[in-house]
């Protein structure tokens, strides 16, 4: 019984997908892109009515939440990159940058 439930937990513990270091980088890279976005949209708050902060927070609160899978596509950088024009056009984000501070 013992031998039959170390077999059953090994297979358990063995078969987990462990995480992409480079994927998991670039998806916390994106995210944090994603973030500034939408610190930017709260600092401009009254600037935008409550339905349109409510669209765009719930989009975020999305693509954020999908960032893992968009990350493992072949095409992520140009599905994100996009995402995050997209989303710059709202924000403003590129706006506030400071440029000496751009790499």
């Amino acid at each position: 019984m013992a031998a039959s439930r170390n077999r059953v937990s090994r297979f358990l513990t063995d078969s987990r997908s462990q995480p992409d270091p480079v994927l998991h980088s670039l998806s916390n890279f994106y995210r944090e892109e994603f973030i500034k976005c939408q610190r930017c949209l709260d600092a401009q708050r009254e600037f935008y009515s409550e339905r349109a902060i409510n669209e765009v927070e719930r989009a975020l609160t999305k693509v954020m939440s999908q960032l893992d899978r968009l990350c493992a596509t072949a095409e992520a950088d140009k599905v994100v990159s996009r995402l995050l024009q997209q989303f710059d056009t709202v924000a403003r984000l590129s706006a506030w940058s400071d440029p000496r501070h751009i790499h």
